[in-house]
C-alpha cells in the first residue's frame, strides 16, 4: 500500500514538473537581428534568412585587453545581440571583464539573466546577496580556472584582490541581460525615499 502511494506521488510530481519545465524554443533555426527595424517584439526583428551571412554569427576581439582606467578599475567588453546579431532569440551572450589592481565591479543586477563567471587570470573576491527576508551574503575567493554563478536578478559584485591584473569571461542566459548599477539606481531616486 505504501509503495503504491509513493509511486502515485512520484508520478504526480513528475507530471507536474514536466508541465512546468516546458521552455519555449525558437520557431526557426535562427533569427539574425535586423537593427534597422523599429518593430521589437521579444528581441529584434529577423533579417531576411536569404541575406544572412557568416559575419552575423561572428565577433572578434575578446582576446584584446580593454582599458582599465575607469573609475572602478574594470572594463567590460560585452558581446550581446547589439554586437553579434546572430544571438537574437538564442538566449545567450557573454563578456570579457578586465580588472585593474583593486578594480571592482560594484554591486549590480542583471534583471534578465543568470551570469556564469570563469576566472581566466588572477584572484577575485565575488559574491551575491539572497533576496528578502534573509539577505544573506554568499561569497568566496576565486583563483585562475574557478567558476562562479550569480543567479538572475540578485545583487552581485566582483573585486580584484590579487597583486596583478585579473581577467574573467562571463556568460549570460539572455541575449540582452540588462544592467542595473545599484548605486546609480539609488542616486536617481527622490530624496524622500532614499535610505536614511
Amino acid at each position: 500500500m505504501a509503495k503504491n502511494i509513493i509511486l502515485i506521488l512520484c508520478l504526480i510530481f513528475t507530471l507536474l514538473c514536466s508541465g512546468l519545465a516546458v521552455e519555449v524554443g525558437p520557431l526557426q533555426d535562427f533569427c539574425v537581428a535586423d537593427s534597422t527595424s523599429m518593430v521589437m517584439p521579444s528581441g529584434l526583428m529577423c533579417k531576411n534568412p536569404l541575406q544572412v551571412e557568416a559575419n552575423d554569427f561572428y565577433y572578434g576581439g575578446l582576446n584584446i585587453p580593454s582599458n582599465k582606467t575607469t573609475p572602478t578599475g574594470i572594463n567590460m567588453t560585452l558581446v550581446d545581440v547589439n554586437q553579434l546579431p546572430g544571438l537574437n532569440t538564442l538566449g545567450i551572450s557573454m563578456a570579457r571583464i578586465d580588472y585593474a589592481l583593486d578594480g571592482i565591479n560594484p554591486p549590480h543586477i542583471h534583471p534578465r539573466a543568470t551570469e556564469m563567471l570563469v576566472l581566466i587570470e588572477g584572484s577575485l573576491h565575488v559574491g551575491f546577496v539572497t533576496s528578502n527576508p534573509q539577505n544573506r551574503l554568499i561569497s568566496r575567493v576565486l583563483h585562475t580556472g574557478d567558476v562562479f554563478v550569480f543567479p538572475a536578478g540578485l545583487i552581485h559584485f566582483q573585486r580584484n584582490i590579487g597583486n596583478r591584473f585579473a581577467v574573467a569571461l562571463v556568460s549570460f542566459s539572455s541575449q540582452n541581460p540588462g544592467l542595473i548599477n545599484v548605486r546609480d539606481a539609488v542616486e536617481t531616486l527622490p530624496e524622500s525615499v532614499k535610505f536614511k
